[in-house]
């Protein structure tokens, strides 16, 4: 799967659990700016917990690797 695939999927997820237009979300955007509240990461990760098949707790995922959809996927597409 490419990083511009898990962008893609990531911005369904992230669209849908932010009540936002998928279409007006920017990759690079960081997720503070696109109102994505603690409850938000949370559920953002167990979609992708259950979508990569992706064990986040021992994947070494940092607070970088989490500050826009770009790096997320970048770090899932390194880690699938």
């Amino acid at each position: 799967m490419t990083v511009q695939e898990i962008e893609n999927t990531l911005i369904q997820c992230i669209a849908s659990i932010s009540n936002q237009d998928a279409s007006a979300m920017a990759p690079d955007k960081p997720f503070h700016e696109m109102g994505i509240d603690s409850l938000g990461f949370i559920e953002i990760l167990v979609f992708i917990e259950k979508t990569f098949k992706l064990p986040l707790i021992a994947s070494d995922l940092t607070k970088k690797d989490f500050e826009t959809i770009h790096s997320l996927a970048t770090f899932i597409s390194r880690k699938v």
